[in-house]
This record gives C-alpha cells, sequence and structure tokens, in this order.
C-alpha cells in the first residue's frame, strides 16, 4: 500500500496527492503533525534513503538550525527519537511503498509508484494514439 507523509499547508504535498488522485492510486495519507510515527516507520524511512539523512531531513529547518544538532554523530535510536519529537523536520510529501521512497514531488519521479505493468502497457499503446505526434514531441522538448 502506498503511504505519503503530508502536513497541512504544504503544496508539493497537495499536488502529489492529487497526482495519485487523478491516476487513481490507492493511498494512505498520514499528516507528519497529527499522527505519531512509530519507529518501525522512522526506520524504514531511513533504511531506504540512499543518502541517510539527507534524503528526508531538512538542514535547513528551524529545529536543526536553532538546535545546532550534528545528526549523523546520533545513533539511530537518538535519531528516531529526535524525528519523533520535531516531525516538521522530515521534507515531505514522503511517498513510499513496500520497496520504494520518493521525497519531495518531481511529475516524472512519482510515475514509479504506477506498477510496472501498467506502465508497459500505457507505453504500447501510447504509440497507437491520435495525438502521439504531438505528445511525443512534448516528451522530446
Amino acid at each position: 500500500m502506498l503511504v505519503i507523509y503530508t502536513s497541512p499547508g504544504c503544496a508539493s504535498c497537495r499536488k502529489a496527492k492529487q497526482w495519485l488522485k487523478d491516476h487513481e492510486m490507492p493511498f494512505i495519507e498520514k499528516n507528519i503533525f497529527s499522527t505519531i510515527l512509530n519507529e518501525k516507520e522512522i526506520r524504514f524511512l531511513l533504511e531506504r534513503s540512499e543518502n541517510g539523512t539527507d534524503d528526508i531531513i531538512s538542514k535547513r529547518s528551524k529545529v536543526i538550525k536553532e538546535s545546532n544538532i550534528d545528526l549523523d554523530s546520533m545513533s539511530i535510536s537518538e535519531l528516531i527519537r529526535f524525528i519523533q519529537s520535531n516531525p516538521s523536520i522530515l521534507k515531505r510529501p514522503i511517498l513510499m511503498d513496500e520497496r520504494r521512497l520518493l521525497v519531495g514531488y518531481d511529475d516524472e519521479e512519482i510515475g514509479v509508484f504506477v506498477p510496472g505493468q501498467l506502465r508497459t502497457i500505457a507505453d504500447s499503446c501510447c504509440k497507437q494514439c491520435p495525438d502521439y505526434s504531438s505528445c511525443g514531441k512534448i516528451r522530446e522538448a
């Protein structure tokens, strides 16, 4: 199941949710301020981050700047507790399923959540579409 971590007032979160709705993809939304993230969820996020905390934690967040904390020196348990206490440090939106993680909203990258079989069907049908020539030019541009 696809899970999207959001916050109120986040424009990128609204775009991501709308994209999922437009593509009829079921998802569970978790507002990081009204839902307490459990240790297992945070550990899952950290394990799927290619660049460690840089992928999911905003170094520009007010909490990070004011606390002058070195995230790299924290143990995993300390880091998890810090995130639970300060969810605002997380970048948003965060989309994940059993295998993939996407941080932020990107029109092209969000497509990885469409099952591979459906992407293959869409690609093969695309060439038969009467608008393919104009659409293809748009894609190349």
